[in-house]
């Protein structure tokens, strides 16, 4: 049996013909599922790539988890940012089982519906082609809600201890969403320039308020996975996940950026 494949961006604003030639190289017979981030240019690029492809069976999945923003100069709705990681990893799993395409695609939704995501940022990042930051922020002030490519955030505060901006990351999540009523899986994730010790701590005060609020966390990832070159800033994201999702979360993964059970 032919296995159904799981294609989503490996790089920013990829063109509809880097797409297309992506979802030849990986079609197995079974069709393709292209998961995408909200982002106006890149969901247009997927779907003229879709048209494209021809004989190829393609589901297209948008992520859009991200509860700082509704709409944007970016976006129609909220933008595409963590959850991405979860969907990638889970419904990889679930190809790797021989589910079809329609399964994967249905279960790439129910994913990205059940987590949200919040970042923050104490630096912009430094585009390659400019050379210079994508916006100015003081080394006093942050950019609560950022998005990962430097987009504008809720607010910009004074610079504040990391429990205070626990909060500031995981109150507009579960104000979005109820996550008490199963385990979640959260990500820490950090925004390309944090040190490691740090986003650690964050997770920790993280994680002390998701205790408070009577949330399970199952599971847990902490690292750079989601980033936005030089910048310095962390998000959080939590996904609300039953044993099917733990089991195909726990399953063996041999990747760059995941690696586990092998």
């Amino acid at each position: 049996m032919l296995d159904a494949a799981v294609c989503g961006e490996i790089f920013t604003s990829p063109t509809p013909d880097q797409i297309l030639e992506a979802t030849k190289r990986v079609d197995a017979g079974a069709g393709v599922l292209h998961l995408v981030k909200n982002y106006t240019g890149d969901v247009m690029n997927f779907e003229m790539a879709t048209e494209l492809a021809g004989g190829i069976p393609v589901e297209r999945v948008v992520i859009a988890d991200d509860v700082a923003v509704e709409d944007s100069t970016f976006t129609a709705g909220r933008r595409g940012t963590g959850v991405t990681v979860f969907v990638e990893k889970i419904v990889g799993a679930a190809a790797e089982q021989g589910r079809d395409l329609a399964e994967l695609a249905a279960l790439a939704r129910r994913v990205s519906g059940d987590g949200r995501s919040m970042g923050m940022a104490l630096t912009s990042a430094t585009l390659p082609a400019s050379g210079k930051p994508n916006f100015d922020l003081a080394e006093t002030d942050m950019e609560v809600g950022v998005g990962i490519h430097g987009e504008p955030g809720r607010r910009r505060v004074p610079l504040t201890p990391a429990s205070e901006i626990a909060r500031m990351l995981v109150e507009p999540i579960l104000a979005d969403r109820d996550f008490s009523a199963a385990p979640a899986i959260v990500m820490l994730n950090g925004m390309g320039a944090s040190p490691l010790i740090e986003l650690y701590l964050m997770f920790g005060e993280v994680s002390t308020l998701l205790e408070k609020a009577g949330i399970r966390v199952a599971r847990s990832l902490v690292g750079n996975y989601v980033t936005s070159l030089d910048m310095a800033g962390c998000s959080v994201t939590v996904l609300s996940a039953d044993d099917e999702l733990l089991g195909l979360w726990d399953a063996p993964v041999n990747t760059p950026a995941l690696r586990w059970g092998i």
